[in-house]
């Protein structure tokens, strides 16, 4: 048996009841990309997506969200469980660990933490804000390259960000002073993530390249993929999975450098793969497009990946199971270039799988339940009996 998990990261689908804790009243990433430039995803809308509960809309401007007669997939929506809303603690949620108490969020990093920083990494920053990291490096992209020194920034996230022109930084110095930073945000200190963002300059433009890299701490707790592992399912990561995770009960890796790559990844997996879980990531919705508040960006990516699935589907074998969720939203229509707190798909298909309505679920950890029970691993058998043909 195989078991695909595919996150659009992202992609949310209506604001969460305590949304205005977080300062996103407001935020549909789906429905709002809608309402503002259009979308077409008939293969997503014919598994059920615009039958998901609160998805289904009209809009003054004449523009609409419509369901289908007969889903061809089991949809609902997931509620986070974790206070949180950024990709570390939607991955490990998703992945059955529910955070108790997520990782800090910095609006700056305090003077005695850039201290141990530059110390550490023997090199002094720029920048120390909360930024978007497309406007910082055109911003400090000229003092970069005069003084030498890297970009150090964070947003609404609880991450640490370092950017780099690697023709002023090569990639491996930057990739070392990551890894001392890692080493310094533990603890009281912690943040999920650390990011390598480097990029170069051409034209007076400071460009981003794809050789980002992430350092993550291990996951505090046990998730799903410990659990497969551990009873001998294999494990196969597509994107930034294994970054997530810092590859602990992964198996197999593919890092790829954008969505076109991991769907060639998902497609030759679901062709060659005996048996097993593929867990992927697909980013650009929210690297590239969420983030940069570009809603037509975003919604072409969407339309890439639905326009991608039917060959991926048709490769689906009896016992086969395929979902789709995401993380988080993103909302690219609002003022806010960070993440936003909201509810998230939740598809799943196969040719054993009853197209029903699950309506809305508390916990994105429902989903590593399933994904156990598929493989005779756990004993959830509330979703799995409602899901599963008898």
């Amino acid at each position: 048996m195989r078991v695909f998990l595919i996150v659009i990261d992202s992609f949310g689908i209506g604001e969460m009841p305590d949304a205005a804790k977080f300062g996103d009243v407001g935020s549909d990433t789906y429905g709002n990309i809608c309402r503002e430039v259009g979308v077409s995803l008939p293969v997503l809308v014919s598994l059920g997506l615009n039958n998901i509960d609160g998805v289904a809309k009209r809009y003054p401007n004449g523009k609409e969200i419509l369901p289908v007669p007969n889903p061809h997939a089991a949809y609902g929506r997931l509620q986070e469980k974790t206070f949180a809303k950024d990709t570390t603690a939607g991955h490990y949620e998703i992945a059955g660990l529910v955070l108790e108490h997520p990782y800090r969020i910095y609006k700056k990093f305090p003077p005695d933490v850039v201290a141990d920083l530059e110390r550490k990494a023997k090199t002094h920053f720029l920048g120390n804000e909360a930024a978007s990291g497309t406007e910082i490096i055109q911003r400090l992209g000229p003092e970069h390259l005069r003084t030498g020194y890297p970009i150090l920034y964070t947003s609404q996230d609880s991450v640490l960000q370092i950017a780099a022109d690697t023709s002023v930084i090569p990639l491996e110095r930057l990739y070392e002073i990551c890894e001392a930073t890692r080493g310094v945000m533990v603890g009281e200190r912690a943040v999920g993530r650390v990011i390598a963002r480097p990029f170069i300059h051409e034209n007076g433009k400071f460009i981003r390249t794809e050789d980002r890299k992430d350092y993550a701490l291990e996951p505090p707790g046990k998730t799903m993929l410990d659990t497969l592992t551990e009873n001998g399912v294999c494990v196969v990561s597509v994107g930034k999975i294994s970054d997530i995770f810092c590859g602990r009960g992964i198996a197999e890796s593919h890092h790829t450098g954008n969505n076109a790559e991991g769907l060639q990844v998902l497609q030759s997996l679901a062709d060659s793969l005996a048996e097993g879980f593929v867990f992927v990531n697909l980013v650009d919705t929210d690297m590239l497009y969420g983030h940069r508040n570009n809603a037509k960006g975003y919604a072409a990516a969407l339309e890439e990946i639905d326009v991608a699935l039917p060959r991926i589907l048709a490769k689906l074998r009896e016992d086969d199971v395929f979902i789709i969720t995401a993380d988080h939203g993103c909302d690219p229509t609002t003022e806010s270039t960070d993440h936003s707190r909201e509810y998230v798909p939740l598809l799943i298909s196969g040719k054993r799988i009853n197209p029903i309505d699950l309506g809305t679920l508390n916990g994105f950890d429902h989903i590593a339940k399933f994904v156990c029970a598929l493989f005779g691993v756990g004993t959830d058998a509330n979703i799995f009996q409602k899901i599963m043909r008898r």
